[in-house]
């Protein structure tokens, strides 16, 4: 990263767009305290992440922060049921139970709730990721090229899905994506080249 400067404003959807290589990932690394900047800095919700131990950070991401990954990043020998509530119960939330039901019942798994997610379609299985990311009623959702692994048709389906999900909620949403169709769907739009942001 080279003299980057951005802010995300409550409830807007911020699209980052850039060829492989580019840096789309390393910022919402450096973003959402997964990664320590080597110089400048980082504020995440009000918090400096400047110097912060990785267990510091954690603990400002912990159910403010949700995450949809490329690779869904799900427990393969559990249910969606299972995946979707294990943040809340590590969080200590005393309505996991009902939360992850109501999560995946927002995108369409209710009755699929007790599927191992081996078993799911990948549809399915980002479906479940996007359920667990909602679950936490985070503040900012962080998505790194969640349609990468899926076809057209479904693609769509998913990214109307966090769209809808964020308008519901009113989550800040700091999406990478190298599909243009997205990038046109956000409030704002980035692009980055080797490292810095070359246009708005």
């Amino acid at each position: 990263m080279q003299q980057v400067s951005l802010d995300v404003k409550y409830g807007e959807a911020l699209v980052i767009t850039g060829a492989s290589g580019s840096g789309k990932t390393t910022l919402i690394g450096l973003m959402a305290g997964l990664d320590s900047a080597s110089s400048g800095g980082v504020e995440l919700l009000g918090h400096s992440l400047t110097k912060k131990s990785e267990e510091q950070r954690a603990a400002i991401r912990a159910g403010n922060i949700g995450f949809v990954f490329q690779s869904f990043q799900l427990v393969a020998a559990a249910t969606a049921l299972q995946n979707v509530l294990l943040p809340l119960q590590l969080a200590g939330d005393k309505k996991a139970y009902e939360k992850s039901v109501d999560a995946l019942m927002q995108v369409g798994l209710g009755p699929k709730a007790d599927t191992l997610v081996d078993l799911l379609s990948g549809g399915e299985q980002q479906r479940v990721s996007i359920a667990r990311a909602f679950a936490v009623e985070p503040k900012i959702l962080f998505a790194d090229e969640p349609t990468g692994n899926l076809d057209a048709k479904t693609g769509e389906q998913i990214s109307q899905l966090m769209f809808d999900l964020r308008d519901q909620k009113g989550t800040s949403l700091v999406l990478v994506t190298h599909e243009t169709v997205l990038a046109d769907r956000g409030d704002r739009h980035i692009v980055m080249q080797s490292g810095r942001i070359t246009g708005e």
